[in-house]
């Protein structure tokens, strides 16, 4: 049987901050960033934010002169702009029970956690606001954008109460989907906000494609989609264990624990990848096989 890590503690992530460098999500991106190219996101940095109407001085940029003002006004007058100091970063952590799978370094919640730690240290450092919405099957956790390291330590300890909830033995109550989590993050991102979804995009469905178009329309939305590299190939085994701090898990292979991962990852990530790039919605798979700020900085590559 392979081995995995199970869950998540807050001084792992509190310690992902050394590692949170070598990546961006600013639109400036290498030729080899899943940024970059025809499929690239619309990234749009800090945009600009409008400050005042004021009467035209010579010098000033005459592609500023607002028409309709000079015109009501009858003196030539400008829109000022300023540049916004800072925008809000959204992560949302899937912590789902089909997220509890790992079959070699990590269970894909675990992964899941790891990169939103990371998004969230550079955040930070990039003098963005941070916040997140993390969820299970009943569960939603709101986090809304704010400055600072004690924002990402409510960020943290959320992150890993949903987490080590998942060693609970009990069958989940389903009640939140996918798309019910998306359709929360509508409520609260209503302009300019970058997103990044962090998912094994579990219920996917056509809902779910018009609303990452919705989200998509006026933000910026990343998908980074979780997955294990022996998940579609589980048929008959009797279970999977796993291995946190000496103590073993057996991970029973329950009739819904076959039905996710009986199917084939592969398919369900080139009919996403193929939706979201055709949307120009940027989308890169994280390995739960590998190093986390490995895959990271090799898709965001940066000279950060």
């Amino acid at each position: 049987m392979s081995k995995a890590l199970v869950t998540i503690t807050l001084n792992h992530l509190l310690g992902l901050k050394a590692d949170a460098h070598g990546f961006s999500f600013t639109k400036n991106q290498p030729a080899n960033s899943i940024l970059s190219g025809r499929h690239a996101s619309r990234l749009r940095g800090r945009g600009l934010t409008f400050e005042e109407l004021r009467l035209y001085h010579p010098g000033d940029d005459v592609r500023s002169i607002d028409w309709r003002a000079t015109a009501r006004l009858r003196s030539p007058h400008v829109r000022v702009y300023t540049e916004e100091r800072e925008r809000p970063v959204l992560v949302i952590v899937d912590q789902r029970a089909t997220m509890f799978f790992g079959s070699r370094r990590a269970m894909k919640s675990v992964a899941a956690a790891e990169l939103a730690a990371l998004v969230a240290w550079r955040a930070i450092q990039a003098g963005e606001r941070i916040g997140g919405l993390i969820f299970n099957d009943s569960e939603i956790t709101t986090i809304r954008p704010n400055h600072g390291h004690s924002q990402a330590m409510r960020l943290f300890q959320q992150i890993v109460r949903y987490n080590q909830d998942l060693t609970d033995r009990r069958e989940p109550e389903t009640t939140i989907s996918l798309n019910s989590v998306l359709q929360s993050v509508l409520q609260i991102a209503h302009h300019d906000y970058l997103i990044i979804l962090i998912s094994d995009l579990e219920g996917a469905d056509d809902l779910t494609h018009q609303l990452t178009i919705n989200l998509n329309a006026h933000n910026d939305l990343i998908i980074a989609a979780v997955y294990d590299p022996l998940g579609a190939q589980i048929k008959g085994s009797s279970g999977m264990r796993a291995t946190q701090n000496g103590h073993l898990w057996q991970i029973p292979q329950e009739r819904s624990f076959q039905q996710n991962f009986q199917r084939s990852f592969q398919q369900l990530a080139e009919k996403w990848t193929r939706i979201f790039r055709g949307l120009r919605i940027p989308i890169f798979p994280i390995s739960t096989s590998e190093p986390v700020i490995d895959q990271l900085r090799e898709s965001l590559r940066s000279h950060v």
